[in-house]
């Protein structure tokens, strides 16, 4: 079984494969991500100091509810989001094919992931951030639900406050796109050609988890300016564009800072992207045998 050799998903299956897996994912490892949000806001070392730390911390004082908090968001935004990581993927892999004669290749699957994370920031930022005020300590008590959230933003800042983090967030998602897809490519070119389901899915996963690793350490600084231009409230913002953020983020606290929330970060995002990679083949396998 080669993927190279599959006939094209229409989009409209590939779409609904990648819906599939994004809400299997998230389910699953959602409170990594609040566990990240906590470590990419605070500054300095000055309430967590380790991932058990924070798990610990936040069970503790606020309950393990807290841990899914601002979940709705996500889970609302997740089957677009990753249709559109899968679908929009394989759309721009055609569209770059047919009109502009590029053949199959790593370069490829970097250009087509990096096209497809453009497309996904601009469904995703404003439910990124209502997740970001839920899942932020200081607003606790502050918001009432997601809808409590968006009610508020929308009658201080208008409408256009909740494309906010609308530049970071491209940088995040083109950045992890580009790394992930061509990672991925990459690696099941180098693994040795399964002769199993079994065997398939063991590359699949590989190679999905490589690319979210991958993909994590590239687009990390990104991610902590998009956390900490979202968690801003009231202004005077002092984070606003992404490239001046990431230079004053390194000059106070260092570039390390830069990788703040990166240990919860990949351990989500790379067995994520494998979970992603998987269910996505499997769905995808099952909808080539049984509807088309």
């Amino acid at each position: 079984m080669s993927a190279a050799k599959e006939a094209p998903l229409p989009v409209h299956y590939s779409l609904l494969a990648g819906a599939i897996a994004g809400v299997t994912e998230i389910l699953a490892m959602y409170p990594l991500d609040v566990v990240k949000t906590r470590f990419q806001i605070q500054v300095g070392n000055s309430e967590y100091k380790s991932i058990v730390d924070c798990f610990q911390k936040i069970i503790r004082n606020e309950g393990p509810a807290t841990l899914y908090r601002g979940i709705v968001p996500p889970i609302m935004v997740e089957a677009p989001k990753r249709a559109i990581k899968f679908g929009a993927n394989d759309g721009y892999r055609q569209l770059f094919m047919h009109y502009f004669g590029l053949k199959e290749s790593q370069g490829l699957a970097v250009l087509t992931g990096m096209s497809a994370g453009l497309t996904e920031a601009v469904i995703v930022t404003t439910p990124e951030l209502i997740k970001i005020r839920m899942q932020d300590k200081k607003n606790k008590g502050m918001y009432k639900s997601s809808s409590d959230v968006l009610s508020h933003i929308v009658k201080q800042h208008g409408v256009f406050g909740l494309a906010r983090g609308l530049e970071a967030t491209m940088w995040r998602h083109a950045t992890w796109n580009g790394g992930y897809f061509g990672v991925i490519t990459g690696i099941r070119a180098a693994l040795p050609k399964a002769k199993s389901k079994e065997g398939v899915l063991f590359n699949n996963f590989v190679a999905g988890a490589l690319g979210g690793t991958v993909g994590t350490m590239i687009n990390t600084p990104f991610d902590v300016v998009k956390t900490r231009v979202q968690s801003q409230v009231n202004g005077p913002y002092k984070y606003n564009w992404t490239i001046p953020a990431i230079g004053t983020i390194a000059r106070e606290e260092g570039v390390r800072a830069l990788y703040k929330g990166f240990v919860p970060k990949v351990l989500r995002l790379g067995p994520g992207g494998g979970i992603l990679l998987v269910v996505f083949e499997v769905v995808s396998g099952y909808m080539r045998k049984h509807l088309m």
